[in-house]
Formats: C-alpha cells, structure tokens, sequence
C-alpha cells in the first residue's frame, strides 16, 4: 500500500459532515494515520479511540461504514492485521441484515470486504486467522463464508483459532454444524475445542444428555478455557450454558441445567466453586423455580465446608429464605469480630430475619451492609420486625445525631417509618435528630406519633419548616401536612421551590402541589411561570418539570388549555430512548384529562406501537378517546409489552381497564403462559429485588386473569 496516497485519501473524505459517538467525525482521519503509523503506542491508542468512537459500547454510527474500508486497506498492507480485523468484526457484530441504518450500512460495508477476510483464514500468523475467521462469521454471510471456515477447520492445528473457527461456524449455521460440534466435546479434543463445542450445541439447540454434562463437569473451570476467543458473549462458559438451557424453559432443559449446576456447586475446588455462584446467581434471575433448586446443593456446600461461606454469600442472599438451613453457619460468621461479619449478618437478614435481628440489635452501629440488608436497600422496603431490643438500639443511636454517619439516618427512618405507631415511644429521639437530618427524620415524626403527642410533634415541625435547613423543609412541611392538615408552611415552602429551584425543584413543588389540589389554587401564577421555554433546546428535567406543572393545572385548576399544551411537548419527543419515562408521565397525566384531553389523542396513539409507551398510552386513550382503539389488537400490543418487560406492571393494569370483551383465547392463553411459565418476566438485574418483583408479578397476573374470564365463565 502507498502509505502517502492512502492518508491522502483519507484526508480528502468529508469526515467532518458524518458523526460519530462524540459527534463530527472530524477526528477520523487522525486515527486511522496513527493507526497506519511506525508508533506501536500512538496506534494502540487509535485503536482505542476508533473503538470508543465508531464502536463505542457495541453501537455504529454514521461514519463507521465509511471508515470499514480504510480499516481493510490497513489490515490488507500487513499493518496491525489481527487488531485491525478484529475491529472489523466487532462492526459486523453490531450491525444489521438489512435497511437503510446505520447499522446495516457497518455491516454491508464489512461484507464487502469478505476477500480480505477470507484469505486472511489462511494467514501464517494464528493471530490473524483467528481475528479473520470470527470476523467473516459475523457477517452473516453463509454462502460465501461457511464453506471456507469449514474447509479450514478440517487443516487447522492451533486450539484457540480451532475453537473460533467452529464459533463462527455455528454462528453462520447452527443446525448444518450440530453434528460437528457433538463430535468435538470429546476427550481427544484440546479442551479450547471442547468448551467451544459445548457452547455450540448449545446454540444449535441440541438436546443436554449425560455426555454434555459430564463433559462440561469435566472441563471446570472454564474461563480461562475462552480467555483468547474473539466471542466475548460466552466468555463464561457454564453461566451460558446453564442460562441458555433454562430459556429453553422445558423440564428436560432445567433439570440438565440445575443438576450441572448442582454438581458443580459441590464440586469443592475454588475456581470451580466461583464459576458456579456466577451461573447460579444468572440462574435465580432468570428462573423462577432457581431459589427453591438450588438451595439443597448450595446448604450442603456451606454445612460441608463452612469456610466457603464468605464466596456464597451474595448467591445465600439472592435465595432467601429458600436456604435457611445455612442459617446456623450464617448466624455463627455474624457474631464473630471480623471482617466477614457485617457480610455475613447481611445474608442472614435475607435467608432469616428473626434469627438476624438479635445480633444485629447487638452491634447496630458496626454493621452497616446488614442494617441496609434490614431496611431493603436503596429501594426497597424494611423486611425485620419492630423488634424491642432492635428499636432500643435504633433509638440509641438516634439520641447521639452528630455520631451518625453514611446512609445511617436515612435507615433509621426507614425502620421507623414501616414499624409505625409501634414505634411510638422513639418520638423523642426522633424530635432530637430532626434538626440535623430533618430530610430523614420528618416522615419518621408523622409515623410513629400517637395522638397525644399531635401538638409536641406538630410544633417542632412547624418550627423547623419555617426556620431548619433548606433543603430539608419541603419534606417537613410535607409531614405536617399530612400530620395536622396545615398547609400553610407547606404552600410556603413550594412557592420558593417554584420560583428558583431549578427544572429538579419545579417537579418536585409543582408534583406535591397537584398532591393538595384546590388547596394551593394560590400557587397558580408561580405554576404558570416555572414553565420551560418552548423554544429553548429543553433537557429531560425541563420536560419531566413541564408535565408535573400540567398535573399541577389540571389537578389544581381544571386547566385543561394549559395543560395540554404542555403534555403535547413531552408527547413529541418520542424518538428518543431517554425520554421513555417522561413521555410515559405525559400519557399518564394525559389520562387524567379525560374527554378534555381530546387533543392529544394524536400524539397518543402514535406511541402505541412501542412497547415501551403501549401500557401508558392505552391508559391514557381509554380515558380521552376510547373509541379510537381497536381493543383486541391492543391488547396484543400489551402482551408484547409484558413479553419484553418494558412496562408489564402498567401492561397488566391496561389490560384489565380493557375489559374480557378484549381477550381473546389466543390473549388468555398467553398471559396465563406469562404468570406460570419458568422463565421469569421482571428480571433486568440479579439482585435480592428481582424475586420478589417477578412474584409480585405473577400475583398482579393471576388477579387480572381471574378479572378477565370470559364473559359466560
């Protein structure tokens, strides 16, 4: 390649008119000189910049097809072949069959340069034919491609190249490589070739049998086994076996999977053990019946072995009080004076409460992982009993505030807040600390006082909404508020939020307001005002504080003509991803408009083809326009809503204010497969919260099937 006439070519191509993932693609140009350069460094670091802009986090972009030819030419001349390769395969990965995206342009682009990619299989260096063949897989190109891999699977020697070679293979044709992948899991094979052939049968769709399982038993661990491989999707082997087996959701494929996962459970080594609490933590977020299976293998790890406790601990606590025997192992670690121990008292919280509260009642203050496990976490909700030695402790430490430290105040009224009246006798700890963390402690005022203590309780929250701190009055003239019904502080404290707290204070005063209804008819002009200017380039704040003020005008005033205006402008930015909940916000406001809502009913039906906005949107079009809907067909787009877990607890609501007239058999059958099938619907993190969400879901499931028998059930 003439190196001078290339970077003239590529200097002479209008980057700056194409974009990138930082913008103008002007850049371009001087990372592909470097890459082409004599400075290893400087390319290793234009290699990083091309993967952080054209490939950035797996995405293309407008200038990522232009560039794919460029990058070709590089690797062509022998310049960092298997890097530059490599690149152009994560390209095709990420980009489309067809259309006219930018994503089907990456990957057309690639395609055509299969040639290079083709001979590049046959390079001297493995390098190069490992890079070479994963990036030809990923184009998707099979009748140029397939038989070229296959033909150099049959010669090639190195594992790792080998293992790629028949990736790609089952990636261009799963079922035409079933039976190659089988005939590789064998012992004579190097165990990069086996891992890498599990992993095809598996994709294949190949039924999980007796020489599967013992061939990956025997294959633990694993991970370093695809360390080098191109495919970073299966770069844990077991966790996508077992996860990949469990979607199938047969009862054959779970019990190949949970007896695999069984074994390896109780397998004893460390790096195996490891491996498994990945897998099985993958599982519990996937499966709904993981927590119940895995427990007997997971408990008779820990009775065995109780040193192996502190690597169990984040699965012992994903399965709750399904693994309750470990218990007295757990019990034991907590009440140690180590390091393990707050862990250890965490877990135990989940897997049994009442065992957990007396030691943690014990050593409060030192044992913040396990005071956070108590309180649900960030999220979630208080899950210990009102416990007596427990809320002598929690008062302690409320009557020394200035001792108090990280996320301590804000559990404290956590606990407080849930336990309610049985708390009473913490009021006056609770009085001491609002001071100092009024934003904490005045929920936890109104929830524990008793009725004689209404005028103690209602003074000292008069007295710190009219003169505390700042930022903590909104919430204390919230609690009298609700404590005593005077409103004045209150009204007070969200005229000035309306007037300079920013797009963030305007929601919250313009939500809590709606909140009081014709009580703040005063805060009407202030309403008015906080609105954003619709010709300035809006944030999401500004449009989430928008739909909050039409709430506030509606709710307040029965401001239809104000409002509508304002939810129009949310209502619009429908094509972008970030704005999902605010335009969900605007649907649901919208709703409550009813017929006065009428002109949005446009814009709301342009959000009913994506599952994202459909739950929102048929709420808001059964309240302002009903007839426009087509009931069944809707109630179809509903269920692709739930079966893609984009909205399904307002999916579910949706789908009963839609009514039985609206199911169909085929809608019935598919929501009771929702509520009982295996695979979980809400699982979109592997935390202690994706349980009980799933369950919650399969509750709300149930009650709305039984709502929508059909009419002469």
């Amino acid at each position: 390649m003439d190196l001078s006439r290339f970077l003239a070519e590529v200097d002479a191509h209008p980057w700056a008119g194409l974009t990138h993932a930082y913008g103008s693609a002007a850049d371009v140009p001087d990372c592909l000189r470097r890459l082409a350069g004599d400075d290893d460094e400087a390319a290793a670091e234009a290699l990083s910049d091309l993967y952080g802009s054209i490939l950035h986090q797996g995405s293309v972009y407008e200038a990522t097809a232009h560039a794919v030819p460029c990058l070709a030419r590089i690797a062509g001349a022998g310049i960092r072949t298997a890097d530059v390769l490599a690149l152009l395969g994560g390209i095709a990965e990420n980009g489309a069959d067809d259309g006219e995206s930018d994503e089907a342009a990456a990957r057309r682009a690639v395609t055509a340069e299969l040639p290079l990619l083709l001979a590049s299989v046959e390079a001297e260096d493995s390098g190069v034919r490992q890079a070479a063949a994963w990036a030809a897989a990923m184009t998707g190109a099979t009748a140029e491609a397939y038989g070229v891999l296959r033909e150099r699977f049959a010669v090639e020697s190195d594992p790792q190249v080998l293992a790629d070679l028949l990736c790609g293979l089952v990636h261009l044709d799963p079922a035409g490589t079933a039976a190659l992948a089988a005939g590789a899991i064998g012992p004579d094979r190097p165990a990069e070739v086996r891992i890498a052939a599990l992993l095809g049968c598996v994709d294949a769709g190949a039924e999980w049998g007796p020489e599967h399982h013992d061939a990956m038993l025997a294959l633990l661990p694993a991970d370093d086994l695809v360390a080098g491989r191109m495919d970073l999707d299966r770069n844990e082997p077991l966790q996508y076996v077992v996860s990949s087996l469990l979607l199938r959701d047969t009862p054959a494929d779970r019990d190949g999977a949970y007896e695999l996962l069984g074994a390896a459970l109780r397998d004893g080594r460390p790096g195996v053990l490891a491996e498994a609490v990945w897998a099985a933590e993958s599982a519990v977020q996937v499966s709904r019946s993981a927590r119940r299976r895995l427990a007997d293998p997971l408990c008779d790890a820990v009775r065995r072995d109780p040193s192996v406790t502190g690597e169990v601990l984040p699965l012992l606590r994903l399965l709750g009080g399904h693994a309750a025997p470990a218990g007295p192992v757990l019990a034991e670690l907590a009440a140690r004076d180590d390091e393990r121990a707050d862990r250890a008292l965490a877990a135990l919280v989940d897997v049994d409460a009442a065992r957990a509260v007396p030691l943690l009642a014990r050593d409060l203050a030192r044992r913040p992982q396990a005071l956070d496990a108590a309180c649900g976490g960030l999220l979630g909700s208080p899950r210990v009993p009102c416990d007596a030695a427990l809320l002598t402790a929690v008062r302690a430490r409320l009557a020394d505030p200035g001792a108090l430290s990280g996320q301590e105040p804000f559990r404290y009224a956590a606990l407080l807040e849930a336990w309610g009246s049985r708390a009473s006798c913490a009021l006056p700890e609770v009085l001491g600390a609002l001071g100092t963390f009024p934003q904490q402690m005045a929920r936890a005022v109104a929830a524990v006082c008793d009725p004689a203590d209404l005028a103690v309780a209602g003074g000292a929250l008069r007295r710190e909404a009219r003169s505390g701190q700042r930022e903590g009055r909104l919430g204390v003239a919230r609690a009298l508020y609700e404590l005593t019904g005077d409103a004045g502080p209150l009204l007070t404290v969200l005229a000035e939020g309306l007037a300079d707290g920013g797009a963030h204070g305007t929601r919250e005063a313009a939500s809590v307001a709606a909140g009081l209804g014709t009580h703040a008819t005063g805060l009407l002009p202030a309403l008015r005002a906080a609105v954003s200017d619709p010709a300035a380039d809006r944030t999401v704040p500004d449009l989430d504080a928008d739909v909050a003020v039409a709430e506030a005008l509606w709710r307040i005033g029965g401001r239809a003509e104000e409002a509508v205006p304002l939810l129009r402008g949310a209502l619009d930015e429908t094509g972008l991803s970030w704005m999902r909940w605010t335009v969900a916000r605007a649907a649901r406001v919208a709703g409550l408009l009813a017929g006065e809502g009428r002109p949005l009913t446009d814009a709301l039906r342009r959000l009913l083809p994506d599952p994202l906005q459909t739950p929102a949107a048929v709420l808001a079009l059964r309240a302002v326009a009903p007839e426009v809907l087509d009931a069944a067909a809707v109630a179809g787009l509903l269920l692709d809503s739930v079966e893609q877990d984009a909205d399904p607890f307002t999916a579910l609501d949706a789908l009963k204010e839609l009514g039985p007239t609206a199911m169909t058999g085929g809608h019935r059958r598919r929501l009771a497969g929702l509520a009982e099938r295996d695979v979980r619907v809400t699982s979109s993190s592997a935390d202690t919260a994706t349980a009980p969400a799933d369950e919650r879901f399969q509750t709300r499931a149930r009650e709305v099937l039984r709502a929508l028998r059909e009419p002469d059930a």
